[in-house]
């Protein structure tokens, strides 16, 4: 197991208020898994990202990454944890790369950083990455010169400079068109199957389930839901001649370890049912069914 969320709670307090950024989330992620993570503004998700690169920590719970625990982690853990074990992808460019150096060297300047010094064997990798995201040609532009796609396929070269067991997105497709994000995301595919590094790519946008067999769906700082593909994407790609059917995926309910469940939204807002209200359960052969309760005001 790659990663192994359980429990996890996250509080930002100020003087005047506290915030629940994460309420007992629980989460896995198989070594090698390519998974989608999506949510609302406000969910939690950028808040997990940020406890999955230590660099956060989560205020309860438990947190484990390639066997690394996190919770029990010092500054000096957390940096080694950094340049060696996890790679970022950020949405906002300006994270990513330094606008004075060429494609090619923001790449290597992250195989100078974590050796000290750029050998012939790093020089060597720095292209292969390049060519990976299909940049080769633009090895010498700067980023005044790459468009906001190339941009970010430079910027995945850069996550994968430092040769990371666990790569982080943050919105990678967010800032770019369908057409741009889309070429983005078939690379993220790619470095997947030829590297086997696990991928996490956290987003607004429920358009990603086409790209990936899971998604995680976050609601109030918990995992509500999953979005599983009937069957493979390679399979179905193939089959589908280039076309996926938007009914690929089927959405799971995940019932958390203390036994609880969240419901999906539309299925509330059609039976007007709100937040506190009370239901009733039914066990009835092998279904456990629900029953809205009004109460009489």
């Amino acid at each position: 197991m790659m990663i192994s969320c359980e429990n996890l709670v996250k509080i930002y307090k100020t003087k005047e208020t506290e915030v629940l950024a994460l309420q007992g989330l629980d989460l896995e992620v198989e070594e090698g898994e390519l998974i989608g993570i999506i949510g609302n503004s406000g969910s939690g998700k950028s808040t997990l990202l940020n406890m999955l690169g230590a660099l956060d920590k989560p205020s309860a719970g438990s947190l484990t990454v390639d066997g690394k625990n996190l919770l029990k982690f010092g500054e000096k853990d957390m940096i080694k944890y950094r340049r060696e074990t996890v790679g970022f992808v950020w949405q906002n460019n300006a994270r990513n790369l330094i606008p004075y150096l060429t494609a090619l060297e923001n790449i290597q300047m992250v195989m100078r950083v974590q050796h000290g010094r750029l050998s012939r064997e790093d020089k060597q990798r720095a292209r292969e990455l390049l060519d990976l995201v299909g940049l080769s040609k633009r090895a010498k532009n700067k980023l005044s010169e790459l468009s906001g796609g190339e941009q970010q396929r430079v910027a995945i070269g850069i996550g994968l400079a430092g040769n990371p067991r666990l790569l982080l997105a943050d919105e990678p497709t967010g800032a770019v068109d369908t057409k741009t994000a889309d070429v983005i995301l078939n690379v993220f595919r790619q470095v997947n199957r030829e590297f086997g590094t696990t991928i996490v790519i956290v987003t607004h946008d429920m358009m990603l389930s086409r790209k990936v067999d899971r998604v995680v769906a976050i609601r109030d700082g918990k995992t509500s839901s999953e979005f599983i593909r009937r069957k493979n994407y390679s399979e179905e790609l193939e089959q589908a001649g280039g076309f996926l059917d938007e009914e690929s995926h089927e959405e799971l309910a995940v019932l958390d370890r203390a036994g609880r469940l969240q419901l999906p939204k539309p299925y509330m807002d059609k039976l007007g049912i709100e937040n506190r209200d009370k239901l009733r359960v039914e066990l009835q052969e092998d279904k456990i069914v629900l029953y809205p309760v009004k109460e009489e005001k």
